[in-house]
């Protein structure tokens, strides 16, 4: 395999992104000058240094003061409410909406519809972890699952009502999924505000 080759297969890594589009990719590189290739390189190792990862909610933020992104770190968030989200440009279409203020928790992916090893695709067991601890530290009150209205979002949405239910039963905590604000098939990433502010507002 040469060069060009094992860059593409680098490339074909990334989400969304085909062998046709990952080769683009390696021949637009080729084109560039040296100078680009390498500031490009070096901002892709200083990410990796730079960004940090909420210990609460998953986030991945930048600041070198706090542990904890600004949302957990807020005293205007509020803490009886958490959204379960797929990924942070989840994280990100909600907070534009300005419809949410309370805590999340990024699952990390979603649940395939036909696996025998679930926990390895998403964040389970700190999960569940997150949310006995909110209870008794915040005082949580209600979660809501926030993920796209697509098969694998739905199959993700009954698996944590399951795995939640103990909790939920136990301490008596409201638990809801977004409205059909979100047509079928949408995922939330791409939403608008005006989409996530209606499914927030039918949530059941």
């Amino acid at each position: 395999m040469d060069n060009i080759e094992k860059l593409t297969q680098k490339f074909k890594e990334f989400p969304g992104i085909g062998e046709r589009q990952a080769k683009r990719f390696v021949y637009f590189l080729l084109h560039k000058n040296p100078s680009y290739v390498k500031e490009l390189g070096d901002e892709i190792l200083s990410i990796k240094n730079k960004i940090k990862q909420c210990p609460s909610c998953y986030l991945f933020f930048q600041n070198d003061n706090f542990d904890l992104c600004e949302v957990c770190s807020s005293s205007k968030t509020d803490k009886t409410s958490l959204l379960i989200i797929e990924k942070d440009a989840d994280m990100e279409s909600i907070k534009k909406s300005k419809t949410y203020n309370g805590m999340y928790f990024i699952l990390g992916g979603l649940v395939p519809i036909v696996t025998k090893d679930t926990p390895t695709f998403i964040r389970i067991k700190e999960l569940l972890k997150t949310v006995e601890e909110k209870i008794k530290k915040d005082n949580l009150k209600e979660i809501v699952i926030a993920l796209s209205l697509n098969p694998q979002g739905e199959h993700t949405d009954m698996y944590l009502r399951e795995m939640l239910s103990p909790i939920i039963n136990k301490y008596q905590i409201k638990i809801v999924s977004l409205g059909r604000g979100l047509s079928t098939g949408t995922e939330l990433e791409y939403s608008d505000s005006e989409t996530i502010k209606n499914a927030f507002k039918n949530r059941s």
